[in-house]
């Protein structure tokens, strides 16, 4: 039974008048008269007798009638039920950073949703900097950042190591240099305050290097264009091993061992001190920091 042609007649009986329910229906009153027309067919009798005084109900349209009552307030009481539960679904809103959150992470979102049916799980992807930003501005509660940060609101989890690689391409001629040789071939980096640069730029300390001594042809905001200039052989690349372990398996990018250059590091869980985490977040906290995270390789 077509349920607008029941409520169109419910509203006709509750208001004793095809004009005054033409009206709150938002329907012309051929409209309206059509469709309880259509319902009286439906149901193979006559609801309504129409006078100067309104309208009447049949025997038989009181036994719609006391039956619409019911059958509309189940389907008010549905609406309302599925309204109530789409209030009460849960959303984790997490910002990483560009290698975790565009590389590794989407598995990782993606197991955790399986376990989870009820957690919708929504994600933002931005450099580190911008997630820090929007951990401090409140825009968020969790984020996902490369290298460490000392914040004294922000509070940090190890979630997983990584190293920078020295990646060229293809048809690179060699294997292995040496820290001496890495300060003449074209690099290709990311841009000006990017976490990457700047967690290189500490590493190459460490080796009593200056980040402007090197040979930086060309900056780039993207994982992506960087790997794409690199691989057609226009210069080389400090990336975090996540970003081109595919590549490098695929042969589209080839890695370059430096001697003794040591360029690991960290990413980081990181939300606010003060920040009491919900039920579910403090969920994906153990979930995201345990073995069971399964990121993408």
């Amino acid at each position: 039974m077509n349920l607008d042609y029941l409520k169109s007649f419910y509203v006709t009986v509750k208001c004793n008048s095809i004009s005054k329910a033409a009206k709150q229906l938002h329907l012309t009153q051929p409209g309206l008269s059509m469709q309880i027309q259509n319902l009286e067919d439906e149901v193979g009798a006559q609801l309504l007798t129409r006078s100067n005084k309104g309208v009447e109900l049949t025997e038989e349209g009181k036994i719609v009638f006391e039956h619409a009552t019911t059958m509309l307030s189940i389907q008010k009481n549905i609406k309302k039920s599925i309204k109530d539960l789409e209030k009460t679904k849960k959303t984790l809103f997490i910002v990483a950073c560009k290698s975790l959150g565009e590389y590794v992470l989407p598995c990782s979102l993606y197991t955790f949703k399986e376990i989870y049916t009820d957690v919708n799980v929504r994600l933002e992807v931005y450099n580190s900097t911008t997630v820090i930003e929007k951990l401090l501005s409140h825009e968020a509660n969790i984020g996902i950042i490369t290298g460490s940060y000392v914040f004294e609101s922000i509070a940090t989890i190890p979630i997983h190591s990584d190293e920078l690689v020295l990646v060229g391409g293809p048809k690179t001629d060699f294997d292995n240099i040496t820290i001496d040789d890495m300060m003449d071939i074209p690099l290709i980096l990311r841009e000006e305050n990017s976490t990457n640069r700047f967690l290189l730029s500490n590493i190459l300390a460490k080796h009593l290097i200056d980040i402007d001594n090197l040979n930086i042809v060309l900056s780039f905001n993207s994982p992506e264009s960087i790997k794409s200039a690199v691989s057609s052989g226009k210069g080389f690349a400090f990336l975090p091993n996540i970003v081109v372990k595919q590549d490098l398996r695929r042969g589209n990018l080839k890695k370059i061992n430096i001697k003794d250059f040591d360029s690991k590091f960290s990413y980081y869980l990181a939300y606010r001190k003060n920040y009491e985490f919900t039920g579910y977040e403090k969920i994906f906290k153990k979930f995201i920091t345990s073995s069971k995270r399964c990121f993408c390789y």
